[in-house]
């Protein structure tokens, strides 16, 4: 299944939700025993900040002034000097995790267009695809969507953990292996695959530790999601 056009990025809520499912299946039972795959969502805090003001709302309350006094078995609280109203969310896309007796080893991430369409989405999701490397958790992400054409979340991530690599724009796939500490920091090896419009996709290793993988056929992963998002 040649890869299709996501400049136009009409049915890829859709082909999102397939691919992820298929990548799933094709997972679940190449695995070692003792490793468990599985859908998950990462936790977020949201406090939006358009033009410098928090998104908090806030309520200023008056002291009441005939209040009764406390007794001994008393449980009430007293009143807070302020409250406010923060968004907690559950980021609603989901991402491949494979755990090890309940620990996060590995994660398989695929883009999706509000992960870059504004500098506050990609610093966001760039902290979040960092925040596993530097838990010590290896990293898949694919990236088949092409805009904007100015921004790689692979050239951000090493420029961010500070290696050098060469240009690798969308849509492409990245893949990480964090291992052990060494003196000057940590050893992180990467598979790079670039992706082109109109050709098969390739395969991609997915570290479970420094001496196991697996390896990731995002063609036919790809093309059975397709075929199930009438995209072929």
């Amino acid at each position: 299944m040649p890869l299709h056009d996501w400049n136009d990025d009409r049915g890829w809520d859709s082909m999102h939700l397939l691919w992820l499912s298929q990548l799933l299946d094709w997972v679940q039972p190449r695995l070692p025993a003792g490793f468990r795959a599985y859908l998950g969502s990462v936790p977020a805090l949201t406090i939006d900040t358009p033009n410098g003001r928090p998104d908090l709302s806030v309520r200023n309350w008056s002291a009441d002034p005939v209040s009764p006094a406390p007794t001994s078995n008393d449980l009430s609280v007293e009143e807070p000097d302020q409250e406010a109203t923060a968004t907690f969310t559950l980021d609603p896309q989901q991402a491949v995790h494979i755990d090890l007796h309940g620990q996060l080893v590995a994660a398989l991430e695929l883009t999706f267009p509000r992960n870059k369409d504004r500098p506050a989405a990609r610093a966001r999701y760039l902290g979040r695809y960092i925040g596993y490397l530097r838990q010590g958790v290896h990293l898949l992400l694919i990236d088949v969507l092409p805009r904007p054409a100015t921004f790689s979340f692979a050239n951000a991530i090493a420029e961010d953990l500070g290696f050098a690599q060469p240009p690798c724009p969308p849509p492409c796939a990245a893949s990480y292996r964090v291992d052990e500490p060494v003196p000057e920091g940590t050893l992180l090896a990467v598979w790079r695959r670039a992706l082109h419009v109109g050709q098969p996709l390739p395969t991609i290793p997915l570290a479970l530790n420094a001496r196991q993988a697996i390896r990731i056929d995002l063609e036919q992963t790809y093309y059975q999601a397709a075929r199930r998002a009438y995209l072929d």
